[in-house]
């Protein structure tokens, strides 16, 4: 049973179960808050940012990041098996993002360290002579976030961490699905010496009460994950002044030209497609192939997806977990049907396992009009397309109003660097699955799959302001 983790003596307005995904069972019931708590947790972060002099220093926010890290370095198997079970990816995938996730909070404390202002280069008119100029960093204030529940302990370090780096009070809403990865990184920064003001979580009772939290006019800076919907609508709410980041989705395309190997090829797009079961904002899921060899490539994929192992996340042979939810389970297979129904040649899967468990698919030419081909399956499905010249791919792979990050399969350098050039997209993978990340990578969604850039350091930047000192000499 979790209690409320903001500061406020009210009782909690009431409590949600968090179940497992894949087979139902109640994982723990933890407390949510209404338009009342809101009130109190912005109070006290709102307080805490006005009174300068009880800012957290460099060297506080230093000692108690670094002492996160140490306490989360202990704790990996504990915190894999949390994430694993709330939000279903499998364990060997699960413990990948726990230490990502360690890493990211040593990278909050690297950015600090490294954090300075700049000289501005005063003198140079009879205007401005006699006088020095620089800057100096200040954070820029309340930071709240509002995450996502597919990376539930990650995505959380991504607008957690930073936010205590810069020295911002930060109240954090996780995903309904997945509070408790979020709740237990917030109880460690605790541990660490974090007075309890700096960093609140909050589970609302309804959508009503989150919107009064991100749009309140005391909100400095609006962090988002999630889906371009609600993040937009959200956006166009927010109080005069509040600065924001949105994380949305993509449709990512990866074009395979020739010379490509078709063993690294098939071996990465396998792992960028059916990781997470495909619950990934730049997941794979239109590869465009050479008309002469695309068929064979796409039966290929096939084999690769029909040996993954599907199954429950903490079992460490599982390949692919459940989806989220089951109503998401039911909506992949909508699609699914769709495109075969309009023409796609279903290759493999297609089918629901269970209620939770959608099997690895991969579809060979859907129409282009296909939900599959235009919106974000986020679901284990994975679309292959032929084309007759690289033009054409380009074309196709630019055609949608998302764009996020891409991949090129290419062994001629030439060939692959032109591509990049030509493709929307904020990153390019050559040579590897759109899917991949480092946290110290800069992240964005362009268009309408998102606003400003992610990245430890990128998102550290943002919560912080630079503020000027003229000296008149």
């Amino acid at each position: 049973m979790r209690d409320l983790m903001i500061v406020s003596e009210r009782p909690a307005a009431g409590r949600i179960a968090v179940v497992s995904p894949y087979d139902g069972r109640e994982l723990e019931k933890v407390a949510t808050s209404n338009i009342a708590h809101v009130e109190d947790a912005l109070e006290v972060a709102y307080a805490l940012f006005r009174d300068r002099d009880e800012w957290l220093t460099v060297p506080e926010r230093i000692a108690i990041l670094a002492r996160t890290a140490e306490i989360m370095q202990t704790q990996v198997e504990e915190l894999t098996l949390l994430a694993a079970s709330e939000g279903g990816k499998p364990y060997n995938d699960s413990k990948v993002e726990v230490i990502r996730a360690i890493d990211g909070v040593k990278l909050c404390v690297e950015a600090l360290r490294g954090d300075a202002g700049k000289v501005v280069p005063l003198g140079t008119t009879l205007a401005t002579m006699g006088r020095i100029g620089f800057t100096e960093k200040e954070p820029i204030g309340v930071v709240v976030a509002v995450s996502a529940f597919n990376h539930p302990l990650n995505l959380i370090v991504h607008q957690v961490g930073p936010a205590v780096a810069s020295g911002c009070p930060v109240i954090v809403k996780p995903a309904g699905d997945t509070p408790l990865s979020c709740l237990r990184f917030v109880e460690i920064l605790r541990e660490a010496g974090l007075p309890e003001g700096w960093a609140q979580a909050i589970i609302t009772e309804d959508t009503a009460t989150a919107e009064n939290l991100v749009t309140d006019r005391r909100v400095a800076f609006f962090s988002f994950i999630g889906s371009s919907k609600v993040g937009w609508m959200l956006r166009s709410k927010l109080a005069p002044g509040t600065r924001c980041a949105l994380e949305h989705g993509g449709v990512a395309p990866v074009i395979l030209a020739e010379p490509f190997n078709d063993e690294k090829a098939l071996t990465s797009i396998a792992k960028g497609g059916f990781y997470h079961a495909g619950q990934v904002c730049v997941s794979v899921q239109r590869v465009f192939a050479p008309a002469k060899t695309a068929k064979r490539f796409a039966k290929q994929l096939a084999a690769v997806a029909k040996e993954l192992k599907v199954g429950a996340p903490e079992e460490p042979d599982t390949d692919v977990g459940p989806l989220i939810r089951h109503e998401e389970v039911e909506r992949v297979a909508s699609w699914v049907d769709e495109a075969v129904a309009a023409g796609a040649k279903l290759l493999c899967g297609g089918k629901k396992i269970s209620e939770s468990c959608y099997a690895p698919t991969v579809l060979f030419n859907p129409p282009a009009d296909a939900k599959v081909s235009t919106l974000e399956v986020f679901g284990p499905v994975v679309c292959v397309y032929s084309y007759e010249n690289l033009d054409d791919a380009v074309a196709r792979a630019n055609s949608l109003p998302v764009a996020f990050q891409s991949a090129v399969f290419c062994d001629d350098i030439n060939t692959a660097t032109g591509l990049a050039k030509r493709l929307d997209a904020s990153a390019v993978m050559i040579n590897d699955h759109s899917a991949f990340r480092d946290d110290v990578m800069p992240f964005a969604g362009l268009r309408e799959s998102g606003l400003g850039v992610g990245g430890i350091p990128y998102t550290f930047e943002d919560m912080q302001i630079d503020k000027l000192l003229v000296i008149k000499t």
